[in-house]
């Protein structure tokens, strides 16, 4: 009966810590570069000849005041998807003998 209660106590443990592994939040990336515009809900950095535009909203944590076009910044951010669209591939040819 001892035997049983651990290994419910163990098998309860690591289906606990696999649920938090997969529950961890999406890996966090940087750009860094000049402003080029900004916005309440967005901002614009240059990054070599690109332009980077990253969403932003009032919970978005602005360290050191307000960005304005010419400053060079640093933004933290993570990618996530809004939506999927699944088009299932072809099946593969079968050859014929």
């Amino acid at each position: 009966m001892k035997t049983r209660s651990i290994v419910a106590a163990l098998s309860s443990v690591l289906l606990l810590c696999s649920a938090l592994a997969l529950a961890a939040p999406a890996k966090t990336y940087q750009v860094t570069g000049p402003v080029l515009e900004v916005r309440s809900d967005m901002i614009a950095v240059q990054k070599g000849k690109d332009r980077w535009e990253i969403a932003r909203d009032a919970s978005t944590s602005v360290k050191g005041g307000d960005p304005k076009v010419g400053d060079k910044v640093t933004i933290e951010y993570r990618m996530s998807a809004t939506a999927v669209e699944v088009k299932s591939a072809a099946a593969p040819a079968k050859k014929k003998k």
